[in-house]
């Protein structure tokens, strides 16, 4: 549930001055504000987003544009890209909510971040109050090999549904389930989302991380030509 004062927000990678999933974003956008009852922007989001992709300040390096909507009213700021490489992944101790909307309410990941660092590590995941079920990290959807197929947490859970666990999800050869923490181990993991692509995690709890030939694979097949 949303509250008000709360914004939705869509972070958008550029990639070689190029918004590759620009309209999968809008979309979901779209959906939320029709899910939460939420006015239209009278002006162009996209139209906006592209006017960000180019800023003569970052030079044409790849960045993130963020967009934020609150009450109609939308806003655009540009970032760095932030680090690509194999994250340590911790468990966050507060229990998950649920956040199936892209909202600014993100305190619960603010602080799974924060304690995430505190023990020297760089990200978390966080597990349901109910069953202690792997959830989402803090900013990504969360994958796994298991023999040919590949897994991830169900989006009944309370998941955002990211745009790139939209892309990576095969219908013929990856499924939604339920998993603890203690599943986890031994397993192939790699985060997603639309920023970052894909990216392997390299430890979790203090383990190192298999890294399984496949994930790179998808790597390269993410991001569209």
């Amino acid at each position: 549930m949303t509250r008000v004062g709360e914004g939705l927000i869509e972070t958008i990678r550029v990639r070689g001055r190029q918004l590759p999933f620009l309209e999968r974003h809008l979309a979901r956008l779209h959906l939320s504000l029709t899910a939460l009852g939420r006015p239209s922007p009278s002006t162009g989001l996209g139209q906006l987003v592209r006017a960000a992709a180019a800023p003569p300040e970052l030079g044409g390096a790849d960045h993130v544009v963020r967009l934020a909507l609150l009450d109609g009213t939308p806003t655009i700021a540009t970032r760095e890209l932030p680090h690509l490489n194999p994250p340590a992944v911790v468990l966050g101790t507060e229990p998950h909510t649920p956040y199936p909307h892209k909202t600014t309410a993100r305190g619960l990941f603010d602080r799974a971040i924060l304690e995430a660092h505190a023990q020297g590590a760089d990200d978390a995941l966080l597990v349901t109050a109910e069953g202690g079920h792997i959830a989402e990290g803090t900013a990504w959807n969360v994958f796994w090999w298991e023999g040919d197929r590949l897994y991830t947490p169900a989006l009944d859970l309370g998941i955002l549904p990211g745009v790139g666990r939209a892309r990576v999800m095969d219908p013929t050869n990856s499924a939604e389930v339920r998993v603890t923490a203690a599943e986890f181990v031994g397993r192939s993991l790699f985060m997603v989302n639309a920023v970052r692509g894909i990216v392997p995690i390299g430890s979790f709890r203090g383990r190192d991380v298999h890294l399984d030939a496949r994930t790179a694979e998808l790597s390269h097949r993410f991001w569209p030509d």
